[in-house]
């Protein structure tokens, strides 16, 4: 079965209703959604269950508790062979959910990349919802009022730069300061045990990048959760009384498709395996697809020489306002490639060389997503991708020392 059929029939969960979700369009004409995917999922995962699956080992842990929850549209449950969302299917089995907390993207998952998230009601069950991106990341001690729980449960994809380990972070420490319990529902990581990039120098640290770690991470959040508690990484070495529910039959070198998208801008299987060596971009003047339907698969601006391929970005869910609105940018679609194993900086490398305004390529945030400031001096420099890879290794190989120690599932590295 392919992903995008999948994703076609899966339930998506936003705040009202259940509702039959289908990859959506956009106006950009020039650019078409393609059926075709490179990833197939493993015959293994429709035996795979996830933590919140394994609904058996966190339902007595809630069981007259007051419980909080940090999810968004991905967490979904598989009650026999019947989808249901997380809050749903708690209020179900009569847990008391006292309230919902929501990362970027929101509780629904539609809100475009840092847009600010207001606190709400869900009208369907009447449950309060805080916001936790914005100015406040971190729920402060009225937010965490009553609540003797926290369950977390959100689909990540692996990198540094996605920022929902910095909101597990944050919910982490604060649990931690207020005597709350954290319960992580595990999910699998859709980009496997691939370990990649530049470790993050504490000097740049952001919300993009909290810790000390290469973009590809390889690990399950469970795993990672793990990691931030063991580690101390917490404000002042504090650690929070963690428990993760494993996924099971499941281990890091299988495929694994999403049945949702976990965000707005990665709609597919191709974007979420591209976005590691893409997301680079959003910190140059560089498009890479926000405002078309192939976010995460093409690149292209307005400034670099004239190809074959252009496209140009037009509002739509996810990119009300896309870098070069309105603009035809000349680049590169990906959208049919094979998968790639790790990071690629070919694409980069190629994008700077072949711009018209190197003076205008970078901005302040590619920083930040980098976690140093050598890869954007590097690329003027003219290093060449293996050159700058080179000056990764030994890094790498110092986290990995450090990860084998909160590892759950089997793991190549």
């Amino acid at each position: 079965m392919k992903y995008n059929s999948l994703f076609k029939n899966t339930l998506l969960f936003v705040g009202t209703s259940l509702f039959s979700v289908g990859i959506w369009s956009c106006n950009a004409n020039n650019i078409k959604q393609s059926n075709k995917l490179d990833n197939t999922i493993n015959i293994n995962q429709q035996e795979i269950k996830t933590g919140a699956d394994n609904y058996q080992q966190y339902l007595p842990l809630l069981k007259d508790k007051k419980v909080g929850v940090l999810t968004n549209q991905s967490g979904l449950v598989n009650e026999n062979n019947s989808v249901i969302h997380l809050v749903d299917f708690l209020l179900k089995n009569k847990i008391d959910v006292e309230k919902i907390y929501a990362p970027e993207h929101g509780f629904r998952g539609t809100a475009d990349a840092g847009e600010l998230i207001k606190d709400g009601k869900d009208t369907k069950t009447g449950i309060p919802i805080i916001s936790l991106y914005g100015k406040n990341k971190k729920p402060n001690k009225e937010q965490l009022k009553d609540i003797d729980v926290m369950v977390f449960d959100l689909q990540d994809v692996g990198t540094r730069f996605y920022t929902y380990i910095s909101s597990l972070h944050y919910l982490m420490e604060a649990c931690a300061e207020n005597n709350i319990e954290v319960i992580v529902l595990d999910r699998p990581n859709p980009n496997g045990a691939k370990v990649d990039g530049p470790v993050l120098e504490m000097a740049y640290k952001s919300f993009v990048g909290m810790h000390p770690i290469p973009v590809l991470h390889g690990m399950t959040i469970g795993e990672y959760a793990q990691m931030i508690n063991g580690e101390k990484w917490l404000e002042n070495g504090i650690q929070c009384k963690l428990k993760v529910i494993p996924i099971t039959n499941y281990n890091k070198s299988m495929p694994y498709s999403l049945t949702v998208k976990p965000s707005p801008n990665l709609p597919n299987d191709q974007s979420i395996n591209l976005y590691p060596s893409l997301c680079f971009f959003e910190g140059t003047n560089v498009s890479v697809g926000r405002g078309t339907n192939k976010q995460f698969q093409v690149y292209g601006s307005p400034n670099m020489r004239k190809t074959t391929f252009s496209f140009t970005p037009e509002p739509n869910e996810g990119a009300k306002d896309p870098m070069h609105n309105g603009r035809k940018c000349n680049g590169e679609d990906l959208s049919q490639i094979a998968f790639v194993e790790g990071i690629q900086l070919k694409w980069l490398l190629n994008a700077y060389q072949t711009s018209s305004k190197k003076e205008e390529f970078f901005n302040s945030f590619f920083t930040n997503l980098a976690g140093n400031k050598k890869l954007q001096s590097q690329i003027k420099q003219g290093l060449s991708e293996k050159q700058i890879k080179d000056t990764w290794i030994t890094g790498i190989e110092d986290f990995k020392n450090t990860r084998k120690k909160y590892l759950i599932y089997k793991d190549e590295n």
